[in-house]
């Protein structure tokens, strides 16, 4: 495994279940999923769309030097496979606080996570991890120094290949949340604790979209900013 998101020996029940997930799915690994394009033409009433499934127009290539080729195709930003992180980031000023951003992902080929997201909450940033340590890894990085898969929003989901899943977040004063397919994934409450993210994705700020050493796709990125009522 890799450097940044690597399976922790010292913690054997992550790496006991990701081996076990990455084998159970080897039995099904000839069986391709629907993968016909669906991405929208327009933002859902209130958001706003910041991908038009034509090109990478307010986005950039991130220059992690691990990158493998990333590039719009069939209506996807696909992020190729590379030595490490291959991500996109958004190249213009980004809500700092109380918005939501909600996409769909998939992750191609390859075995660890295929959508990392980092994203701000106020001064600080924040990643989301979806699909990590071996695959079935979800959580925030970092919280008090602890990455996902040593702090309290660190649970474990089984993610097929060539199968999209709805990613969404919300940032508020108060709390991150996170959802897949509709299921709330992420609660947690951000109040007094220290917030921080891995230096390997320091060029994801302020939003950002990356995997590791696997290729992923992504369609659909929505934003919704609304201001703060108390």
């Amino acid at each position: 495994m890799s450097k940044l998101y690597p399976i922790k020996i010292g913690n054997p029940a992550i790496f006991l279940i990701a081996v076990l997930f990455i084998f159970s799915g080897c039995g099904n690994s000839s069986v391709k999923k629907e993968t016909k394009t669906t991405q929208t033409k327009s933002a859902d009433p209130g958001w706003i769309l910041l991908f038009d499934g034509e090109s990478l127009e307010g986005w950039e290539v991130t220059q992690f030097g691990t990158q493998g080729p990333v590039q719009v195709s069939d209506g996807n930003i696909l992020l190729g496979m590379g030595d490490g992180c291959s991500g996109i980031t958004w190249e213009s000023e980004f809500p700092k606080m109380n918005y939501e951003v909600k996409l769909e992902a998939k992750k191609v080929s390859g075995n660890d996570f295929f959508c990392g997201m980092t994203f701000p909450v106020g001064d600080s940033f924040c990643s989301l991890i979806v699909g990590g340590w071996g695959g079935p890894v979800v959580g925030l990085s970092s919280i008090d120094g602890l990455d996902a898969s040593d702090n309290e929003t660190y649970i474990l989901k089984k993610f097929e290949h060539d199968t999209w899943y709805k990613i969404h977040l919300k940032v508020s004063e108060e709390k991150i949340e996170a959802w897949i397919d509709g299921e709330q994934i992420v609660d947690f409450s951000h109040k007094g604790r220290k917030l921080s993210i891995r230096p390997e994705v320091e060029l994801s700020k302020p939003f950002g979209i990356c995997s590791w050493v696997t290729t992923a796709a992504l369609r659909n990125i929505q934003l919704k900013n609304e201001p703060y009522k108390k």
